[in-house]
């Protein structure tokens, strides 16, 4: 199997359409199935209608079916719409049963019914109990496609049957041990059975402490277990224990990369509207409820402004400096955000705990606050000429800073403890509160020296 290079796929993909249009089956097959399944995906997505029917006749449903498994979710829809039935129906008993129910969520309907009516019965109900599983939970995302063995078994027996369905299983390199209630009751790797006499039996090579996760656990927490202990795959078993499938590592690739996309979306307030591929009608929609909640937030900054209007009045210089204070409190704010959201992903906070990492996050905007402090006491007096007020403008700078990383710190901290995701304390939210404390702190220690100030 070929892995192109970026100056190698051009080249192909030409070559390819060429065999395609002059419809030279053998050299098409020759040249196409050699390549990676990912060359073989970007290259048919480049091809048109004309061609996809082309590719559909050269290829067998089972051949074609780990190209539509390399699609996304719109362009696997529009492959669909051109494929006749009895070929999508071989092509959906031929892929993974996980693979399979991904992409019928997204469908649903009578579509989704009339697929999983056109695939054969053991293969439907495979899908069918996947979809069954709530959403984002490790039966929703595990596959069935396994090798479980008996405890009885010999290493000569169980290596025989790796051969004969090893090529549908998604991993081989773990081997589940399953009693006669189909419980899991341990797990053998390929590399123990290799070595193992070919008269070794499974019993006295396995381990019995598997690390396994239920079928309603959240595909968050199985994601950490797997990378916790370098896993593969993880074995997902009901309550009762029951081996019911696995979720190997690429299923977590995929849900890693789904919660990233979902925690950015909280970070910057547009949750849902990070999609390219949605209209501006559908962005705004999920953009605008955090954008009307923050601008009302933005008149309570407008009202704190206000109500030192006199103090602003009397000293007309006190409003050069107030986007430094908001901006310098929103950043900073920002920054602790994204390091407790992170601490609390990956683990890290659990073991460090709460007061070490407010400590640290304290200490953090103390310094912070006075490398800023002194910077603006040397340049204010240059500009403005008015040692008060650096002073004033430094250290309220050096306060806000201070405040800005506790409050980015706590906020997630809080949200978490209520069992809901950090990251909807989003940096918008976190900014604005940061803006409103630090203005408040700011025009407070104005006031109380404003008769000392230069007019």
């Amino acid at each position: 199997m070929v892995k192109l290079t970026e100056q190698d796929r051009q080249q192909y993909a030409n070559q390819i359409i060429s065999t395609l249009k002059q419809n030279q089956i053998k050299q098409f097959r020759d040249t196409f199935l050699e390549l990676h399944p990912t060359d073989q995906v970007e290259i048919f997505i480049s091809l048109d209608r004309a061609l996809h029917e082309r590719v559909y006749h050269f290829l067998s449903p089972e051949e074609f079916a780990e190209i539509f498994q390399g699609l996304d979710i719109d362009h696997q829809k529009a492959t669909l719409a051109e494929l006749d039935e009895s070929y999508s129906a071989s092509m959906f008993n031929t892929m993974h049963a996980d693979d399979v129910a991904d992409f019928l969520s997204e469908v649903k309907g009578v579509k989704s019914d009339t697929i999983l009516t056109s695939m054969d019965k053991a293969e439907a109900d495979e899908v069918k109990e996947l979809l069954s599983y709530a959403p984002e939970t490790a039966g929703a995302i595990m596959t069935k496609e396994f090798i479980s063995i008996s405890s009885s078994d010999l290493a000569a027996d169980v290596i025989e049957k790796l051969r004969h369905e090893g090529p549908d299983a998604e991993t081989i390199y773990y081997l589940y041990v399953v009693d006669s209630r189909n419980i899991l009751v341990g797990v053998v790797s390929l590399r123990d059975l290799i070595v193992a006499p070919s008269t070794e039996v499974v019993e006295n090579m396995m381990s019995t402490r598997v690390v396994s996760v239920t079928t309603d656990t959240d595909q968050e927490e199985v994601a950490k277990i797997i990378k916790k202990y370098d896993f593969l795959a993880a074995p997902v078993v009901t309550n009762d224990g029951v081996l019911s499938g696995i979720v190997t590592v690429d299923d977590v690739m995929d849900v890693l990369e789904e919660e990233a996309t979902e925690d950015f979306g909280e970070f910057t307030a547009a949750k849902g509207a990070t999609d390219v591929n949605i209209s501006s009608f559908q962005a705004a929609r999920k953009r605008s409820p955090w954008i009307i909640l923050l601008m009302f937030f933005g008149l309570i900054t407008a009202g704190v402004i206000g109500r030192f209007e006199e103090t602003l009045e009397e000293i007309v210089l006190l409003a050069v400096f107030i986007p430094l204070i908001m901006d310098s409190a929103g950043n900073t704010g920002t920054q602790s955000l994204a390091v407790m959201v992170r601490a609390l992903a990956t683990g890290s906070f659990e073991k460090k705990g709460l007061l070490h990492t407010l400590k640290r996050e304290f200490g953090t905007g103390i310094m912070l606050g006075l490398i800023c402090a002194v910077v603006l006491m040397i340049i204010v007096p240059i500009l403005y000429g008015s040692y008060l007020l650096a002073f004033i403008v430094g250290i309220s700078l050096f306060l806000t800073l201070s405040i800005a990383t506790i409050i980015g710190a706590v906020v997630p901290i809080a949200i978490n403890k209520l069992k809901l995701d950090p990251a909807i304390a989003s940096g918008p939210f976190i900014t604005t509160v940061n803006d409103i404390l630090g203005l408040l702190i700011y025009f407070s220690i104005a006031t109380a020296l404003l008769e000392h100030l230069p007019q």
